[in-house]
């Protein structure tokens, strides 16, 4: 568990599916990332968050407000095998989906620096990748606020990404 000064980041659990459902449902928060989700894949990736963990010994975090508890989405570091080549597949690649209710907060540049403290602390710094849909420019400036510069584009599940990476060193 990670705390922060307004969140808390916890491993996800089966617990956490209501929440994510509600938000990977909200067409404002998948609007960049496949639209809504149906329950099924909301299940799948919530099984795919824990089991990395299982695998890795890292993966997202579940992330809630400190005062309360209200969900606030998932972040972290992961292995996801996106097929997107030698330059982005083998290094870890940050991640994060906010629920509505959170955007505009800051709450995706803390919790995403939180991980990647907490990540860093268990292994070496190296190289880190991410994507974001060109047009989703809350995205691109948490991503450049945390170090990440682009590198290229790639097409991703029908449409253009743009790839970011983090070099050892960059905050």
């Amino acid at each position: 568990m990670i705390v922060t000064e307004r969140l808390i980041l916890s491993p996800t659990t089966v617990s956490d599916f209501e929440d994510c459902h509600a938000a990977r449902t909200d067409p404002e928060v998948m609007h960049f990332i496949g639209g809504p989700a149906s329950s099924e894949d909301t299940w799948l990736k919530l099984l795919r968050n824990i089991g990395h963990w299982t695998a890795y010994g890292h993966g997202l975090f579940t992330v809630r407000e400190r005062h309360g508890g209200r969900f606030v989405g998932d972040v972290g570091l992961a292995t996801f095998h996106r097929d997107l080549g030698a330059d982005f597949d083998p290094f870890p690649e940050a991640a994060w989906v906010l629920a509505r209710s959170a955007h505009g907060k800051g709450y995706a540049t803390e919790a995403v620096q939180a991980a990647h403290d907490w990540f860093f602390t268990q292994r070496e710094a190296e190289r880190t990748v991410c994507i974001i849909n060109p047009e989703n420019l809350a995205s691109v400036r948490v991503a450049e606020r945390l170090g990440y510069r682009p590198f290229g584009e790639a097409p991703y599940k029908g449409s253009t990404v743009t790839m970011f990476e983090r070099l050892p060193g960059r905050s």
